[in-house]
């Protein structure tokens, strides 16, 4: 059901891989509430992806980016006022990369050239990317900038490796730049520490199916889904939570906050025989 919560709102969309995106859920949910918006992607990304069916879906054009690249993020800035016929009002952020991970590194052994290649995309692009649009007054008042994280940057997750730093510099890099951002524009800056979701870069994660199920169990309204994790972006980007700013959002069915579930809790007595 649409509310058309974002009418008349002009939007940059990061990271829509294929349908299994939060990025791609995103597009779609914020179209359906009368956005418009540009879609943007690294060049390698987007030959691997499906982002042009998402493009003719939602009406959108699609401006190649690399977010490690002031050059590119400039142009980005630049053609999507030009596309969009004015300043933005909201963007998403949805990059992450860990080449470590990827090669099944050790969090002791980490390579240091992957890891700052893991650090350049998954969080300094982040501060790029405010910094850019900061730079040219991108962005109208009240605007929302939102960028995804998760849990691993508050507490250890062993799997995870080096993208629990990344996660935690991206926090910062919201709560840092939103407060001179506020200040500045009234435009608002948060992270939504998302449920493990079975995307294209989450399930790269060793354990991720044994522990998405733990996740479902120790929550208590379980996992939350992309396609709920989407609806979650488009309020913050809606007029509805304009005073929000400098928060991480934990939006995981209340995993964050549980110390044990009865449902791990039995799982443990039936494997004692009690």
């Amino acid at each position: 059901m649409s509310n058309q919560l974002l009418k008349g709102k002009r939007g940059i969309i990061f990271g829509a891989l294929n349908n299994q995106s939060i990025a791609w859920k995103v597009a779609q949910r914020a179209h359906e509430e009368g956005a418009t918006f540009v879609l943007t992607n690294a060049p390698i990304a987007m030959r691997m992806g499906e982002i042009n069916e998402l493009a003719a879906e939602t009406g959108s054009q699609v401006i190649p980016a690399d977010a490690t690249k002031i050059e590119d993020l400039e142009n980005l800035v630049t053609q999507a006022q030009e596309i969009l016929g004015g300043k933005i009002d909201f963007v998403l952020h949805s990059i992450g990369m860990s080449p470590n991970v990827r090669k099944g590194k050790h969090y002791t052994e980490n390579d240091y050239n992957y890891y700052g290649q893991t650090m350049d995309v998954s969080a300094m692009s982040l501060h790029k990317t405010l910094a850019t649009l900061y730079k040219h007054d991108a962005m109208n008042e009240w605007g929302s900038i939102v960028a995804l994280s998760y849990i691993a940057a508050q507490r250890t997750f062993p799997d995870y490796g080096e993208m629990a730093d990344a996660k935690s510099l991206l926090e910062s890099f919201a709560r840092s730049f939103g407060y001179h951002y506020g200040k500045k524009k009234h435009v608002r800056v948060n992270t939504i520490s998302q449920s493990p979701t079975k995307t294209t870069a989450g399930s790269g994660v060793g354990g991720f199916d044994a522990f998405f199920n733990y996740a479902d169990k120790m929550s208590p309204l379980g996992n939350a889904s992309a396609d709920a994790c989407a609806e979650y972006c488009v309020s913050l980007f809606s007029d509805y939570t304009r005073m929000v700013t400098m928060q991480n959002l934990f939006h995981d069915g209340g995993f964050s906050f549980t110390g044990i579930s009865t449902d791990l809790m039995d799982g443990f007595r039936d494997a004692a025989g009690e």
